[in-house]
């Protein structure tokens, strides 16, 4: 490391699944709607070159989250022929089959990775937190636009599935992408 810099929080979390895993590694990475999943998983992927599936790819849409949680588990992380369908958002139907390389390091990211069946197969959990409504403008920021419908029938899903599955106490670490933290 170069004298001055400091590390980011991706490059924190890659040594703490270093020091805890042997082997393939499978970080899921987790929080609700615009918390800044996508970014952290991204940064971990490449640290780890690893592969980086994103679970809108089989989510099939916006009222998806449980379906897709259930797809890492017993699709995408099983025992043979690991993979998945992809979502056609366009015709609201699964795709062509992906498969998933079960020798290569993978990190999942998306509401709903890190669930109790998905943690058992996985090496490593990350819950990332934003505080509500800095989540609400930074996905009118990203997005362009904000519809409150789509946004409340997401939140619910999000809600209901934290609180049945505990994500944040599957984990083990939490980002805090408000604070650009690391938080124990």
């Amino acid at each position: 490391m170069a004298r001055g810099r400091e590390r980011r929080p991706a490059q924190l979390v890659v040594e703490r699944v270093r020091a805890a895993t042997r082997g393939r590694t499978v970080v899921l990475v987790d929080g609700p709607s615009a918390a800044g999943k996508s970014t952290l998983a991204g940064e971990i992927a490449y640290e780890l070159n690893a592969q980086l599936l994103p679970m809108t790819a089989f989510r099939p849409g916006p009222g998806g989250l449980e379906v897709a949680s259930s797809v890492i588990a017993g699709s995408v992380l099983a025992d043979e022929s690991p993979g998945y369908h992809r979502w056609d958002a366009e015709t609201g139907q699964l795709a062509e089959w992906h498969k998933v390389n079960p020798k290569r390091h993978l990190v999942i990211e998306g509401a709903g990775a890190l669930s109790a069946a998905n943690r058992e197969r996985a090496s490593f959990g990350v819950w990332v937190h934003l505080p509500f409504e800095e989540r609400r403008l930074r996905q009118f920021q990203r997005d362009g636009v904000h519809d409150p419908e789509l946004w409340e029938y997401c939140t619910l899903q999000e809600r209901a599935f934290f609180q049945r599955e505990r994500p944040d106490q599957l984990a083990d670490v939490i980002y805090d992408s408000g604070a650009d933290i690391l938080v124990d």
